[in-house]
């Protein structure tokens, strides 16, 4: 529990693990079945379960949770790890579009939230960009 003087971290404000769970899985669903953004869903694997797992337990701690993913696997080393994969502008604004209307529904009651989240995701979005345009 967090001393009542310190802000919660927006693992908590997002709602805890479940939370997570919810948006990590929102997220996946749109990117398998919108057609915008297929240059994205064609970097991943046929099956998004693992994806799934993989982001869920970094958000975690990147929300301020539990560090989940470091605990398994290490250091996230998020762009070393991504750099296999060719990530322009395209495939960045791709998994924004999915991550953005997956914090839209999630989060109605919360502008500050909603509009730090999105921020903090594009941040990383475009730190994942590894190839020119």
């Amino acid at each position: 529990m967090q001393p009542t003087n310190q802000p919660q971290s927006q693992y908590h404000q997002l709602g805890g693990e479940q939370a997570v769970i919810q948006l990590v899985d929102r997220f996946y669903d749109l990117m398998d079945t919108r057609d915008d953004v297929s240059a994205l869903r064609d970097l991943h694997a046929k099956s998004l379960k693992g994806s799934r797992k993989k982001l869920f337990l970094f958000l975690s701690g990147w929300l301020g949770g539990p560090s989940l993913y470091t605990e398994k696997y290490g250091h996230p080393r998020l762009r070393a790890r991504h750099l296999p994969f060719k990530i322009t502008s395209l495939e960045a604004n791709q998994w924004m579009k999915c991550m953005d209307q997956a914090l839209e529904e999630q989060i109605a009651d919360n502008e500050l939230l909603l509009m730090t989240l999105k921020s903090s995701f594009r941040k990383v979005a475009e730190h994942m960009r590894n190839t020119a345009d």
